[in-house]
């Protein structure tokens, strides 16, 4: 992609995603994604409710009578963004390719989060760690992740989902808000490193997938190349039972990640190439913020 193509691109994407992080997202992304750290503010006197754990026993001592201690919520976060970049994202049979939906997605939570003067990092992998950007504020930071999400070409193809989240855990060291974005075609066990993850951080998974990827239509015989490894193999998709199979698979696959999301207290949206991302996105962030 030459350099004026790009361009085009991260203007498109950055009038597309700004506008819906500034009219629909701002509102919805601040009740969601509170700051959840807290600053000591001031002490006043015990009322009845007060958590007695909050007590100053130091100025309650001066005073003979009870005080407690009051804090307030620290407002700026640090958002991650874990962008997988595996070779499946290239695949697009019923909608744009999943890449594409992807950087977009990525790009409305980056402007939805400088909306709040968050700081905002991304960790783009695939089955090892591809790259780092560390967090930081502004527009021209923003552009930056653009452009990299549309243009990123990684060294592998693969996808290993734990390396992503461990390499997150030991690298940011603050805690921060995480949205994890992925097709989930994943083969490797990482339900122990997302609950970890989610135990320091605060943690979000968006599932983009094809609706190819869960049913194979009756179109005879196909060649078919898995676009992670390369493999190649001819399938007759007019068999009920290759059909079966394949629709089995995918569903042996959401099972996983619902439940492994679920027991690990991750809040999970999904949403297929040829839908409207910013209906999962609201609902993810209403879940989040009825809370």
């Amino acid at each position: 992609m030459d350099s004026k193509e790009l361009l085009g691109k991260v203007r498109k994407i950055e009038i597309k995603t700004r506008g819906l992080s500034q009219n629909i997202f701002a509102g919805e992304y601040h009740t969601a994604f509170k700051g959840r750290g807290v600053m000591f503010s001031e002490v006043r006197e015990y009322q009845p409710g007060d958590d007695i754990r909050d007590i100053d026993w130091n100025v309650t001592a001066r005073h003979n009578k009870p005080f407690v201690k009051v804090y307030e919520e620290e407002r700026e976060l640090t958002v991650m963004l874990l962008v997988d970049v595996s070779g499946s994202g290239n695949f697009g049979a019923a909608g744009q390719p999943k890449k594409e939906m992807m950087a977009e997605i990525a790009a409305t939570l980056a402007f939805s989060s400088i909306q709040n003067n968050d700081k905002v990092g991304v960790i783009f992998f695939s089955d090892r760690i591809e790259k780092f950007i560390p967090p930081k504020k502004g527009k021209k930071h923003i552009l930056l992740i653009i452009r990299e999400i549309i243009d990123f070409r990684p060294e592998s193809g693969g996808t290993d989902i734990d390396v992503a989240l461990r390499f997150m855990t030991n690298a940011i060291k603050k805690r921060c808000t995480a949205f994890l974005i992925s097709d989930f075609i994943d083969r490797h066990d990482y339900m122990k490193s997302m609950s970890i993850a989610n135990r320091k951080h605060d943690l979000a998974a968006i599932q983009v997938y094809d609706r190819r990827d869960a049913q194979l239509p009756d179109v005879g015989l196909i060649r078919v190349r898995d676009l992670e490894t390369g493999a190649v193999r001819w399938l007759d998709s007019s068999s009920s039972k290759v059909r079966k199979a394949y629709d089995s698979a995918w569903y042996a696959g959401q099972q996983k990640l619902s439940s492994v999301t679920a027991r690990c207290g991750v809040d999970l949206a999904s949403v297929s190439t040829d839908e409207d991302y910013v209906k999962a996105l609201l609902a993810l962030f209403s879940r989040r913020g009825s809370r």
